[in-house]
């Protein structure tokens, strides 16, 4: 997605300019009308290596933790204007300080709590503003803080469990390809040499591995270029429109990875339309915002089509039927919600169960990767020392 910088009026007259991510400038437009705003302009936001009003990026746990401070202090029935002034001063220097106190700044003049953080779309995201605007508006802010907070710490509760699945396996990888070519560039080189002087008739598994040696050292001012080069190339195309829309495509066609990524994304988007409707944001919105947490272009396409359809008339189970990437099973606990009125706790359950699945499925990863990679790091290692050495067994028998 690309970042846009955008000039818009809202329904009581003031004029904004925030930052929002989107597939185009046309659907962000959409968007911003959807929601009744005015748009002025919008324009692409220029490349920045560092921005002082933006702050960056918080983690997830600072973000929580911030949010959870937060939610006490409202409890505690202090005006907004104390509970800033409470959280600035038990904050360290930062570029988070130097947001908050923009942000109280702000409400001091009269502005909204959720219009003021929602001037720092890289710090809170969308939903996160529009649950506040939402909790303004019925009156409820810290119960609809704590549901976020409860949806926050279940996104990042599963991250988690994705980051440590995968970060042995990554370190495993890493390790073998460092290994493999130190062997294959500086070590085999100098047994050829010897074996050379030697003038012996070597095997064919070690005449192999030299050859593959010799052609990797003797191609490396070709092959490092262009690995360099196709890096570049790959990584430009992923951010185009067109490549990244492939690439997602690709994703979800992939043996046992696309089927949990399909069921990730349907977790996350039903835990986060469940939090957006909790919340009191309107159907139409909520589908909006939990489109933009499936993180896969097919996906987020497929379901503005139901989105369409829904403001349409259809009913919300049908048109995420017509999508073609929603299970039976989910499909019929959303029907019941939707007809009996309990659609939010349908949309938990359905996001619960798919964690589960998601959950399995990592534990299974897991379980069957990392003894593989060991076992096929040992064959690829042990087989390149074997194939080097039999040479030399071979000449200590002969001399025996």
């Amino acid at each position: 997605m690309s970042t846009y910088r955008c000039k818009i009026g809202t329904s009581d007259g003031r004029v904004l300019e925030k930052e929002f991510e989107a597939e185009s400038r046309e659907a962000l437009q959409e968007s911003l009308e959807e929601q009744g705003f005015f748009v002025f302009k919008i324009r692409k936001a220029s490349l920045r290596w560092f921005s002082k009003s933006s702050g960056g990026s918080l983690s997830g746990r600072r973000f929580l933790a911030l949010n959870q401070e937060l939610m006490v202090l409202l409890r505690s029935g202090l005006p907004i204007l104390q509970v800033l002034d409470t959280l600035v001063d038990r904050m360290e220097a930062g570029s988070l300080l130097n947001t908050l106190q923009d942000v109280r700044t702000d409400i001091k003049g009269g502005n909204s709590l959720s219009d003021s953080f929602g001037r720092f779309p890289k710090l809170f995201p969308q939903l996160y503003v529009a649950s506040l605007r939402a909790g303004e508006q019925s009156g409820d802010l810290p119960i609809t803080l704590g549901r976020y907070i409860d949806y926050q710490k279940r996104v990042e509760a599963i991250k988690a469990k994705v980051r440590s699945a995968t970060f042995y396996p990554i370190i495993l990888a890493v390790a073998v390809a460092i290994v493999v070519g130190f062997l294959m560039l500086y070590v085999i080189p100098s047994f050829t040499q010897v074996y050379a002087d030697a003038s012996v008739q070597l095997p064919l598994l070690t005449r192999l591995v030299i050859a593959v040696a010799n052609g990797m050292v003797n191609g490396l001012p070709i092959w490092l270029p262009l690995l360099i080069l196709g890096t570049f190339a790959f990584r430009f195309f992923a951010r185009t429109e067109r490549g990244a829309f492939f690439l997602d495509r690709i994703k979800l066609q992939l043996p046992f990875f696309g089927e949990m990524l399909s069921e990730y994304a349907l977790s996350t988007f039903c835990r986060t339309f469940a939090t957006t409707l909790a919340s009191g944001i309107p159907i139409v919105l909520s589908l909006q915002m939990a489109r933009g947490t499936l993180n896969n272009r097919l996906l987020e396409k497929r379901l503005s089509g139901a989105i369409v359809r829904i403001q349409e008339g259809t009913k919300i189970s049908e048109a995420l039927e017509q999508t073609g990437n929603f299970p039976v099973i989910a499909l019929r606990m959303i029907g019941v919600g939707e007809t009996s009125g309990s659609l939010v706790d349908m949309l938990t359950d359905v996001s619960e169960y798919y964690e589960s699945e998601v959950e399995r499925r990592l534990d299974r990863l897991t379980t069957i990767v990392e003894p593989l990679m060991m076992l096929t790091m040992g064959l690829l290692i042990g087989g390149i020392v074997v194939a080097m050495y039999i040479p030399i067994f071979q000449l200590s028998g002969t001399v025996g």
